[in-house]
């Protein structure tokens, strides 16, 4: 069976891309794909113009799970990359020091992920995933299982985080509202096999709050998302 078929998109430099679809329609397959995790039957995926197969580490890649190592302090897990890279200890640890802070972490660098909440273990695998120091940061609905006032909360947080470090990302989702208020462009996809039915750019202007949600033009172009996934608006 076809995961994906016909499937092409680009994500520009400095830009915050979100993917929305139907669930099992391939968007994390996507990931993977981009990740070097998985090869394509046919196709090619270019980073930075470069199509070479070879692309594991090319990319910051942040699962849907915080996969965080119940033994390994905040601290430890957050510099995981750098351990297996072979960086010197004392300078992943510098680094990680450095930004625990902006990443609400600050005073927690020796808990372990047990006693810390959802959007702090969401924080912690986040730090761990741009501490990779990659080209683009894939990251995989990280906020889909958090409650709902934590989850506004560290979508209006990562945006902060997208503009102070001047990162790229893709995002996926599978809720409307998170896909416009967090995207400059909108991957809308088909279910299986995963299609691109739309590509929309998000009236908002920047920076976003969360009120923006109340706008018309927010409300028109989510009837258009819906509408583009085969909702009944």
């Amino acid at each position: 069976m076809r995961v994906l078929e016909d499937l092409s998109f680009d994500v520009m430099e400095g830009e915050l891309l979100t993917i929305l679809g139907p669930s099992g329609c391939g968007k994390s397959t996507i990931f993977n794909l981009i990740a070097g995790l998985m090869e394509p039957d046919e196709g090619q995926i270019f980073i930075d113009g470069d199509a070479r197969s070879l692309r594991v580490g090319r990319v910051g890649y942040m699962p849907q799970r915080d996969l965080l190592l119940p033994w390994r302090t905040v601290l430890e897990n957050v510099v995981v990359a750098q351990d297996v890279k072979g960086t010197p200890r004392e300078v992943s640890v510098a680094k990680a020091r450095e930004l625990l802070p902006f990443f609400g972490l600050d005073g927690f660098a020796d808990a372990y992920p047990a006693t810390l909440s959802g959007g702090m273990r969401q924080r912690a695998a986040l730090l761990r995933t741009v501490l990779t120091e990659s080209e683009a940061l894939l990251l995989d609905e990280p906020f889909g299982a958090l409650d709902a006032l934590t989850r506004r909360e560290l979508q209006d947080w990562l945006l902060e985080l997208w503009r102070e470090l001047d990162l790229t990302i893709a995002f996926i989702t599978h809720d409307v509202q998170e896909a416009l208020y967090l995207g400059d462009r909108v991957v809308v996809m088909s279910s299986r096999p995963g299609r691109v039915v739309e590509v929309v750019r998000v009236e908002l202007p920047r920076p976003r709050r969360q009120g923006m949600t109340a706008f018309p033009a927010f409300s028109r172009q989510e009837a258009h998302l819906l509408g583009a996934l085969g909702m009944d608006v």
